[in-house]
């Protein structure tokens, strides 16, 4: 036994050296500590100890444990049942062709091509307005939206599970008939102790749980996450979160948490995105703009943004990385430039990112604009988001982090916390998973305000789970509940909860876990 264990710590060992070895940070990393090796520092006769020592005076300690940190927490957790994995592989491959198939019947029907070379004027108009490409000359009136949220929901409501036996003319309705295993509000209080034991947290009023008022309360928590920062540990940071974060320290902590640092080579790889940008016209820049347009543009929190976001996602767009680091590989196309032969140097990955963006994609990227001045740090942090979290959100899957798994954990605690009000959804035959699943696709970015939205943000980091997503979701659902029982149509119960200026994350969410 003791021979298998020692293997299995030699074969964890190794694979973690060669990932390790593919982080964007590890060519840094290694050259800092070749050059602490061969200083005068380590001596020979002490090795092990001067070298250890010269690691943790140097910093790289840290940043060696916050490398097998972030290694750690890139390994997949808990796939679905084998039986369900291969379900919902073919269920996404299916999706995925439908949304080809619409971007080349849209290329059909307005003439164009997926993609093509810049011709030097839009070149350098695009170039000239980089900085303000709300200004950039492009027609994307004719334009229109791959797919919804509404859309997609469609696709998931009619997903037959392996052993699902229909009935004739029976109505979509839930996710129950999908057999996966999500947690009980049980478990949920547990994951979340910090708010179901009603312990003060930022976003609160603390007056009932600390002996000092909010501003001294805010006051200890910004001390508390300077002291934290200072330790440049990731877990520690993550830990920091569970109580909320200070807006003066979250660009820190979650950069840390993420291991989104930039550097010089994050930089230039940047630059060669925009390059790429500059360089190739693809149908999916419309795509974004057009989407920018519709979201952020009307937004009265993010109209101002709307060039760096353009900036950013149409960078996003051209990233190989993004389709390289995804835990699973999305389908994409081959298109030969217009107008050249089929050669390999006329051939380009569409999308290079491999992600083909929906009505509200932009709303992933907005909040960060709060956080950053500088778009490649934002860049970055969005991507790294993006890469963790946000893909789940829009991929037919069966990952407990997944939007499947997610729209099945709202409807069994909406069934456990009020089953009138899950009664009075199915009596008027609409699906409770309708009035809030554009909220949790997009994890309620442009629903809530950017300081509550942040507050749940922080939340996601520190326990690492979407789950409190759907827990946010059925909370409002419930605290709204007067008005929806009044009301048995789908127009009317979304104008019930269409206003979520009111809500407080932090104290809806505490109120939700704590035990009655």
């Amino acid at each position: 036994m003791e021979e298998i264990k020692d293997k299995g710590v030699y074969y964890t060992a190794v694979k973690l050296c060669e990932d390790i070895k593919q982080m964007p940070s590890y060519p840094s990393l290694y050259s800092d500590v070749q050059k602490v090796v061969s200083s005068t520092s380590v001596k020979n006769d002490e090795f092990g100890d001067s070298l250890t020592k010269v690691l943790k005076e140097s910093g790289l300690e840290a940043r060696l444990r916050n490398s097998v940190y972030y290694w750690v927490r890139s390994q997949s957790k808990e796939p679905a049942p084998p039986m369900f994995d291969s379900f919902f592989k073919k269920a996404q491959i299916q999706w995925e062709k439908r949304i080809h198939k619409s971007l080349n019947s849209m290329c059909t029907e307005l003439g164009i091509h997926l993609a093509r070379l810049r011709t030097n004027s839009d070149r350098e108009e695009l170039l000239e307005k980089w900085g303000e490409l709300s200004n950039y000359d492009v027609d994307i009136s004719k334009y229109r939206p791959v797919y919804s949220p509404k859309d997609f929901l469609e696709v998931l409501l009619n997903l037959k599970g392996p052993n699902y036996k229909p009935k004739q003319d029976e109505p979509a309705w839930d996710f129950s008939h999908i057999p996966i295993k999500v947690k009980e509000l049980s478990e949920l209080r547990i994951l979340y102790s910090e708010l179901s034991h009603g312990e003060a947290v930022l976003g609160i009023d603390v007056s009932r749980n600390a002996s000092c008022g909010y501003a001294a309360f805010e006051a200890e928590r910004i001390e508390l996450g300077e002291k934290v920062f200072e330790t440049n540990h990731a877990p520690i940071a993550q830990e920091y979160l569970k109580k909320g974060c200070p807006p003066s320290l979250r660009t820190k902590m979650w950069k840390l948490v993420l291991g989104s640092d930039t550097n010089d080579t994050h930089r230039l790889q940047y630059e060669k995105l925009k390059s790429h940008v500059l360089q190739y016209d693809l149908m999916i820049d419309k795509l974004i703009i057009k989407d920018i347009h519709l979201t952020a543009s009307n937004d009265d929190q993010y109209f101002v943004f709307e060039d760096v976001l353009h900036q950013v996602l149409l960078c996003f767009s051209r990233d190989p990385e993004v389709l390289k680091l995804l835990p699973y590989k999305p389908g994409y196309m081959q298109v030969v430039l217009k107008g050249k032969s089929s050669v390999p140097e006329s051939t380009l990955t569409f999308p290079p990112s491999g992600v083909i963006p929906f009505h509200g994609f932009t709303m992933y990227a907005a909040p960060f604009c709060y956080l950053f001045d500088d778009s490649v740090e934002l860049y970055f942090m969005f991507r790294a988001f993006y890469l963790r979290y946000w893909f789940r959100l829009h991929k037919v899957c069966g990952h407990p982090q997944g939007i499947v798994c997610l729209c099945l954990l709202y409807e069994r605690l909406l069934q456990c916390f009020d089953t009138v009000l899950w009664h009075h959804f199915k009596k008027n035959n609409i699906p409770p998973i309708r009035v809030v699943f554009k909220w949790m696709m997009r994890a309620f970015s442009g629903h809530l305000p950017p300081d509550q939205l942040l507050y749940l943000w922080d939340l996601i980091l520190a326990y690492d789970s979407l789950e409190i997503v759907p827990l946010l979701a059925v909370t409002i659902v419930i605290f709204r509940r007067a008005n929806l029982l009044r009301v048995n149509t789908l127009q009317n119960m979304e104008a019930v909860l269409a206003d979520l200026s009111s809500i407080s994350v932090m104290s809806m969410l505490q109120m939700s876990l704590s035990k009655e």
